[in-house]
């Protein structure tokens, strides 16, 4: 129905209702057009959505959040997916946004960074050393859940980490890939996988599951969660991603486990 088709014949009343719900769903229309679109990789989902309930306290309209694997959402933002700010959980899907002209290569900023943990269910005695001869095959029954191998950051981090220690051999064949570091977590905490590995990050949010052991930081590259603008974005969206690079986002980051990384010098 249109402003037009509401015409006299209609009761004064009903007319009234009908014209204040049109301009109240072309003002809900217009805020929905007006919110920042952020697409974030899905360790990222806890602390963002407290992070713009915060933004939203302070007069802003929500952000619309998408939360998957970074290359899923690197993917979309390449072919032409509405997104304004795009949060990676590594370099390698925010590079290859750069190199297709996809963001704004002024605003990207390397915001956040964590540690590679391994996890098993709650209620498991598994018992594992981080060290290249520990017997690792031996030590579990079962699967190891991980983010897709060359595919998820997770995964990427977990295979690197394994063949620096040496056990990558053993596991390869009993290793379930996984879309993204959520599903890995979500797999151990249903006790479908006796072992996981997940950023800290996520396993402290849950209570279904246990930290066995942390793996070394030099046995993969850094993590660390790139932020940028895409091209084209509306003006909000430089707005919040000052807002998540501000001191006032850091303590919230910090709850969930990520280490605000400095900003680089001029």
């Amino acid at each position: 129905m249109s402003l037009h088709s509401v015409n006299e014949r209609t009761p004064t009343v009903l007319r009234l209702c009908i014209l204040a719900g049109l301009l109240l769903g072309q003002a809900r229309s217009a805020v929905a057009e007006d919110r920042v679109r952020v697409f974030a990789a899905a360790s990222l989902t806890d602390a963002l959505t407290e992070l713009a309930q915060g933004w939203q306290r302070a007069g802003h309209a929500a952000p619309a959040l998408d939360f998957a694997s970074s290359g899923t959402l690197a993917r979309q933002i390449d072919a032409g997916a509405p997104a304004d700010l795009f949060a990676s959980a590594d370099l390698r899907w925010m590079d290859y946004l750069d190199a297709r002209g996809r963001i704004d290569r002024a605003s990207r900023r390397n915001l956040l960074g964590t540690s590679l943990v391994l996890i098993a269910p709650a209620g498991s005695a598994v018992q594992v050393e981080m060290r290249p001869q520990f017997p690792i095959g031996s030590a579990f029954s079962g699967k190891l859940c991980a983010g897709e191998p060359g595919t998820v950051p997770a995964g990427i981090y977990a295979q690197q980490a394994l063949e620096r220690l040496g056990w990558w051999p053993a596991l390869r064949d009993r290793i379930v890939g996984t879309e993204d570091v959520r599903n890995t977590l979500a797999f151990v905490e249903r006790g479908e996988c006796a072992l996981g590995i997940v950023y800290a990050t996520d396993a402290s949010i849950s209570h279904k599951v246990r930290v066995v052991a942390r793996f070394p930081a030099d046995s993969h590259a850094p993590i660390v969660y790139p932020f940028a603008l895409v091209n084209g974005a509306r003006p909000d969206a430089a707005a919040f991603l000052r807002f998540l690079s501000s001191p006032a986002a850091a303590p919230v980051f910090q709850h969930y486990g990520f280490t605000p990384l400095p900003a680089p010098g001029p």
